[in-house]
């Protein structure tokens, strides 16, 4: 079987991003293959990706794009398999415009969307483990404790400057 969750990205530069979700799923011990996929530049290869993602063992894609954003849509339209939009900020619009077109898909065509940039994509890692974790006990241990942990790591008083 192949990795659970795939993470697909237009270019090279959304990797600054979506290392990210790479390594909160590490942490979590959830396997994950990287894969750059561009749904302008090598469309025939997002086709083939996406169409093939279920027969290959994946159970949820999370797609990272900036600009124009079509990357989660398009393998939306593909695949059954959830998928997870992680708009990439972009040096124009702040990733605005990113986010604008992963989350105004169309009725039938859904795309969980997240936060633009570094906080959306430790979400969207964070999203995926949680729907594996409802058919894993061992993930969902591992996830339970990975929140503990973040909220046991917040102080209960501030402290106070000299």
């Amino acid at each position: 079987m192949s990795a659970p969750i795939a993470i697909i990205m237009g270019s090279q530069s959304d990797w600054e991003t979506m290392r990210h979700t790479a390594e909160t799923l590490g942490a979590l011990g959830v396997a994950c293959e990287k894969l750059i996929v561009s749904a302008h530049r090598t469309p025939d290869r997002l086709y083939a990706f996406a169409k093939g993602a279920k027969a290959k063992g994946f159970k949820v894609v999370i797609a990272g794009a900036g600009g124009a954003a079509h990357l989660p849509g398009m393998a939306a339209s593909l695949t059954e398999l959830p998928v997870f939009g992680v708009p990439v900020e972009s040096k124009a619009l702040s990733g605005v415009d990113s986010l604008h077109s992963i989350v105004q898909m169309p009725a039938g065509v859904p795309v969980g969307t997240l936060a633009i940039g570094k906080a959306g994509a430790i979400n969207a890692a964070l999203l995926a483990a949680s729907v594996l974790a409802l058919n894993d006990k061992a993930l969902a241990e591992r996830l339970a404790a990975w929140r503990k942990k973040q909220t046991d790591a917040v102080a209960e008083r501030p402290e106070e400057s000299a």
